[in-house]
């Protein structure tokens, strides 16, 4: 929102101030300054001229030499070849060392052998264009005029008076939830606060010309829930002509176009009221009706830049009887807009909804000025005055005749609420001792009613609505940078992490000791990721996202596999022939009846080595997990083989879980799934559940002495099946004797001497007592134990 100071004096008197101590408050009371412009800054040294005389250029037929009067004591001779200078004319005259936009600077020089002592300015050298003077000849010199401003212009006066040049443009960053700051008034009553001055609005006044507007216009409102008040008035006998040039500086100043007076008498209401207006030409209305209705399916329309556009029941449409002629606080019609010939004019002032403007908006691919305000939801209470100073202004400018009556259809009204005033427990939220009489000046300065125990914002201030809101109004103005260190009235409180972030940030130390690179990647994906993993059916239900940026990613995943592996593929693509990495990564599972999915925490892990053979790899990524499961305090876990999940290589796979609940799964990538990502060699990956880890985890740490006295080993060589596991002959070792101390696999044979389909595992295994020295015959008794479960639980013998 940009506002002009000489606009905002109109209300405010904000005193001497310089605009940089104007930026500051305001941004300090809420009102973000974004920045600040003073117009023609880029303009010095031009001043009002009388043309004195114009006789021709001795040597040029194409110039003239003319005698100005500058108001000093001695006229310029000045040369020009504009034929538009007449004697008794108003002229803007750069004298010498004046500079010009572009940073041009005019100097005293000759033209074809005759002194010429500046030059006179057209709007281009002026840096204006025909929308700011559309009175001015294009290519000839601007002939200034006293009637515009009111005030006489006289030579020698600086430009910047007399063409109301001599403004400051301060451009403000509005917020979404204070839509009535796009607006001078909205923004004068900030600064009036602000600045601890009196805010002086006008009440529009104006005198009507005769007539019924019943009987010309008459306005239905088929879609209440979208259209929640729609005003309307008629003027006649409409002079179509430009506006005065006050009006014009003011839009420009606001960065609106100047057109016409009554298009330009709808933006000017739309910047001082933040109420957006649109004027219909009568002529162009069929059946002399308003129809605020949804549009039909397929329906056409034409908005005023000529562009065709399909509508579609989601958009509201304001209809005459038979088309629509706007699109609902977005655009007008081509079939019905302002041209020169309009005689008679419709003004609309509505209220729509702010979720229907939005949704046609960027369905139409249109963003505007009305849109953006309506957006952002503003006051219904605001379009019936708001009409009535466009009115007013049709009035001031002697555009038209006002007809009798004003429609008002008001089927929707907003409840205001009604918040308790509690001053301590405001201080109290704040950590403040703000007076109550401040607070209820502040109060009574921003339009809120004020009553012993209650407080109503005005209509105009949807976002207020509770207890913290009013302090939020207090703190801005009493100010921020007064607050001084206190603590929370509920007590001190310590900060510092959650358990679950403590873990994780432990396990992230862990890996990276290991010498592994941590990566981050989108929690989005395509669905065909899954089946480049040739993921299982059950785990493909995921979240779909609505409004996707392409099908790439289209769903939250709920595996982080494909991401790693796209990650690793990267990598060997570019010829890095080793890396390690890991992520902590979030995955999302839909859960039945319930609209917000699961959103757990996964460890992912990959490795490779291109100077690594056969199982190297495999066993590599099994060491990393035994590290991060022993840094997370996982004790006695358990590795099972798994073949049937075609992710991973049915044989160099395995899931890791601890007292019979699943941890995770980590393995060598199936051969399928390396080929679609183009891996060049053998690949692992591991997921775990780092939300099962960190409830495994624990910083309580208890000391065990070390053993006092000595163990025995013994080592076995057994030959079994190809699908018994070391692990479960490990568990029925420990099992058999409370004299095991540990259980290590320290070889696996595979060859002639144990047959087809066996192989033979040797264990390591260690007895000790706690509390004596154990003699031979303990621990031939517990080897019998060992060897008789064995063989009773699977059948296995010793290697003979």
């Amino acid at each position: 929102m940009k506002l002009s100071m000489n606009w905002l004096r109109d209300y405010v008197d904000v005193g001497a101030i310089t605009a940089k101590e104007y930026c500051d408050r305001m941004t300090d009371t809420g009102s973000k300054v974004e920045g600040y412009e003073i117009l023609g800054e880029d303009v010095s040294g031009v001043v009002v001229g009388r043309v004195l005389s114009v006789s021709p250029h001795p040597d040029a037929d194409r110039l003239v030499v003319c005698s100005i009067d500058v108001g000093a004591s001695a006229p310029l001779q000045i040369v020009t070849g504009a034929r538009n200078v007449t004697e008794g004319a108003l002229v803007p005259v750069a004298t010498d060392g004046a500079k010009l936009p572009g940073g041009k600077e005019i100097k005293t020089g000759e033209l074809r052998g005759v002194e010429s002592q500046g030059m006179l300015c057209s709007i281009a050298e002026l840096g204006l264009t025909l929308h700011d003077q559309p009175d001015a000849v294009e290519d000839g010199i601007l002939i200034l005029s006293d009637c515009d401003l009111g005030r006489e212009l006289v030579p020698g006066m600086d430009v910047h008076g007399a063409l109301d040049l001599d403004d400051t443009v301060v451009e403000f960053e509005i917020t979404p939830n204070r839509p009535d700051c796009l607006s001078m008034i909205g923004l004068a009553r900030e600064s009036a606060v602000s600045f601890d001055k009196t805010l002086a609005l006008h009440a529009p006044e104006y005198t009507t010309d005769g007539g019924s507007i019943d009987d010309y216009i008459k306005v239905a409102i088929d879609a209440p829930d979208l259209c929640y008040r729609y005003t309307a008035a008629v003027v006649r006998n409409v002079r179509i002509a430009p506006s005065p040039l006050w009006l014009r500086r003011r839009l420009r100043a606001a960065g609106v176009r100047p057109i016409n007076n009554i298009v330009d008498i709808t933006n000017y209401v739309m910047l001082e009221y933040g109420q957006p207006m649109h004027a219909f030409d009568y002529a162009c209305l069929e059946g002399k009706q308003i129809n605020v209705r949804r549009a039909a399916e397929g329906e056409k329309y034409v908005t005023l830049d000529n562009i065709e556009h399909t509508l579609d029941a989601t958009m509201l449409v304001i209809a005459d009887g038979v088309k629509p002629v706007a699109l609902a606080g977005v655009m007008g019609g081509a079939n019905s807009g302002i041209s020169d010939t309009t005689n008679t004019v419709v003004f609309e002032s509505a209220m729509f909804n702010g979720a229907s403007v939005r949704v046609t908006s960027r369905k139409n691919g249109m963003r505007t000025e009305s849109s953006g305000r309506f957006e952002k939801g503003l006051d219904a209470e605001n379009t019936e005055p708001a009409l009535r100073r466009a009115l007013e202004l049709v009035k001031l400018l002697g555009a038209g005749e006002i007809v009798d009556g004003m429609i008002d259809v008001y089927p929707t009204k907003r409840p205001v609420p009604e918040i308790e005033f509690e001053p301590d427990v405001i201080n109290r939220f704040l950590g403040t001792d703000i007076p109550e009489k401040f607070m209820r000046d502040t109060f009574a300065a921003l339009d809120f009613k004020v009553a012993e125990k209650t407080v109503v914002p005005p209509s105009y201030r949807a976002d207020v609505l509770c207890m913290n809101d009013l302090a939020e109004e207090v703190i801005r103005i009493w100010g921020y940078g007064t607050l001084g260190e206190t603590l929370s009235s509920s007590g001190a409180t310590e900060g510092g992490r959650t358990h679950a972030q403590q873990y994780r940030a432990m396990i992230e130390d862990t890996l990276c000791g290991m010498g592994l690179d941590q990566i981050e990647t989108f929690s989005f994906i395509s669905p065909k990721f899954y089946d480049k993993i040739n993921l299982a059916e059950e785990r493909r239900k995921s979240v779909v996202i609505r409004n996707p940026l392409g099908e790439d990613t289209s769903v939250m995943r709920t595996t982080a596999i494909p991401s790693m592996l796209g990650v690793i593929a990267y990598n060997q693509s570019v010829k890095n022939q080793a890396a390690s990495m890991y992520e902590m990564a979030t995955v999302y599972l839909p859960v039945e009846g319930r609209e917000l999915p699961d959103e757990p925490k996964r460890i992912v892990l990959g490795t490779y080595d291109a100077a690594k053979k056969d199982a190297a790899t495999f066993y590599k990524m099994k060491g990393i997990v035994e590290a991060l499961l022993r840094a997370s305090g996982v004790k006695a876990p358990r590795f099972t083989a798994i073949r049937d999940d075609a992710t991973f290589h049915p044989g160099r796979c395995a899931e890791v879980s601890v007292d019979g609940k699943r941890l995770g799964i980590f393995g060598e990538v199936h051969p399928d799934a390396a080929e679609k990502y183009d891996l060049l060699c053998r690949t692992a990956v591991a997921e775990l559940d780092c939300d099962a880890l960190a409830e495994l985890w624990s910083t309580d740490f208890g000391f065990e002495s070390l053993p006092k006295h000595p163990a025995l080993e013994r080592d076995f060589s057994f030959v079994c099946g190809e699908e018994l596991e070391a692990a479960s002959i490990e568990d029925e070792i420990t099992a058999a004797s409370e004299l095991v101390e540990s259980v290590e696999l320290f070889d696996v044979y595979r060859g002639p001497q144990v047959g087809i389909g066996k192989k033979s595992m040797s264990f390591a295994v260690k007895f000790r007592a706690k509390d004596r020295t154990l003699k031979d015959e303990e621990a031939d008794s517990a080897v019998e134990k060992i060897l008789r479960a064995l063989s009773e639980k699977f059948g296995i013998e010793l290697r003979r």
